[in-house]
């Protein structure tokens, strides 16, 4: 995580150093791994206005052990909990939320067996204990791709602008925006 974490923010430097991206209206989001990357990024800077997180995991341990993909940890974290502890300890979110400043609109099925709805449940409850803006959005009978009710998807994509208006101050829209 930290290592394309990393990238990701060199290139945001490089964004905002050409005169691309306007310091002052950044924002980040992901869905999976990106929802993991999103997650990691918020730990690291204060530099995003607001977080758009879903289905982003926040502990590795219980991750590993609840995903239908521990395969996957494992290859990302280089080992078994147990064979790489210090892997997981160094990639931690969950040990480093105490960083957190940036508003954050977390999404998920409540049916996800790939990063099951556990996790989204953590980062809420810890940025709630932090006094971070948070708000969980939790979809019924959905799995991961939300894709079981197509308002769903719907619905998600309507609190992410309106997340975004409250706390990027990005115009206003109207629900006619998202046909």
């Amino acid at each position: 995580l930290s290592r394309p974490g990393k990238d990701i923010l060199a290139g945001v430097d490089s964004l905002v150093s050409d005169g691309i991206a306007d310091p002052t209206r950044l924002n980040i989001g992901g869905y999976s791994f990106g929802g993991f990357l999103t997650n990691w990024l918020i730990t690291q800077t204060t530099r995003f206005n607001a977080a758009l997180s879903g289905a982003g995991p926040v502990e590795h341990i219980s991750m590993w052990g609840t995903t239908d993909f521990s395969f996957g940890v494992n290859t990302l974290l280089r080992g078994f909990p147990w064979e790489a502890p210090e892997i997981y300890e160094k990639e931690s979110i969950m040990n480093k939320l105490n960083e957190v400043k940036t508003p954050t609109l977390i999404s998920t099925g409540t049916n996800d067996i790939r990063v099951p709805a556990d996790q989204s449940y953590i980062l809420e409850r810890s940025l709630t204990y932090l006094g971070v803006p948070v708000k969980l959005l939790l979809f019924p009978d959905e799995g991961h791709t939300l894709s079981n009710n197509p308002w769903h998807g719907k619905i998600k994509a309507r609190e992410e602008l309106k997340w975004l208006a409250k706390y990027d101050h990005v115009p206003p829209f109207t629900t006619e925006d998202l046909v």
